[in-house]
């Protein structure tokens, strides 16, 4: 039997008093599920992410994490996020990066942050990248590099933020492989903001399609449901 790990409930979400960007927004993510929030651009997909992790609150309606309410202080946090475009420091080696975390929520020895990171990088492969700068990087390599930095508290759950942006199509379909993977190995589940419809198909278990003409959700189901919907709009964005 699988268990709801998210539970979004009548979410609404904009800016100011009147501009709104998706209202009555209502899914949930079951546990080991790689779950993809579609839509085209200013749709609202990234705000609905920073809202399940905590950083933005609904205008209206109730997100639940594991039966609480996200947050992103106190205790450490129980999920992981990549965040568009990697958001490395640059001033920071590839390891530093990936010890943020680590440093920031628990209190270990230098060398157990240290065995902690070259376990994250190896993750990814990445063993060998551990004094570079990020500049030195090519994109593949900054998105795991950030994948390996939200993986190191070792979370069950983990936000990736538009992941495949900027990739050609070998290294996102390295990239998609990955994920799977570690999902697999690692017992993880997966929220994937993304509009790459390849990496749609070749990962994501269930997904919502977000649509800003009519700001709510389009449609809900695999994949393959919602190709086939009997709505030309949603139709028309797997086309």
């Amino acid at each position: 039997m699988t268990r709801t790990i998210i539970r979004a409930n009548d979410v609404s979400a904009g800016f100011g008093d009147s501009e709104v960007l998706f209202e009555h927004a209502s899914f949930e993510v079951e546990e080991g599920e790689i779950f993809g929030i579609l839509g085209r651009s200013a749709s609202g997909k990234t705000t609905l992410m920073r809202q399940l992790i905590g950083l933005d609150q609904p205008r209206a309606g109730e997100i639940e994490i594991a039966g609480s309410t996200p947050q992103l202080d106190g205790e450490h946090p129980s999920f992981g996020v990549m965040f568009q475009h990697g958001a490395l420091f640059g001033s920071m080696s590839v390891g530093e990066n990936v010890a943020l975390p680590i440093q920031r929520w628990l209190d270990l020895p230098r060398d157990a942050v240290h065995a902690m990171v070259r376990a994250k990088l190896r993750l990814v492969g990445l063993q060998e990248a551990e004094h570079k700068c990020p500049s030195e990087l090519s994109g593949g390599m900054v998105k795991r590099a950030a994948i390996a930095r939200a993986m190191a508290l070792e979370p069950s759950l983990l936000f990736l933020d538009e992941p495949s942006s900027g990739l050609d199509p070998v290294t996102l379909g390295e990239l998609d492989q990955l994920i799977e993977t570690m999902r697999d190995a690692l017992g993880l589940t997966v929220v994937i903001v993304t509009h790459e419809l390849r990496s749609v198909f070749a990962i994501v278990d269930r997904c919502i399609l977000l649509d800003r003409e009519s700001k709510s959700i389009l449609a809900t189901g695999t994949p393959e449901e919602l190709k086939e919907s009997d709505d030309d709009r949603v139709r028309e964005f797997f086309a």
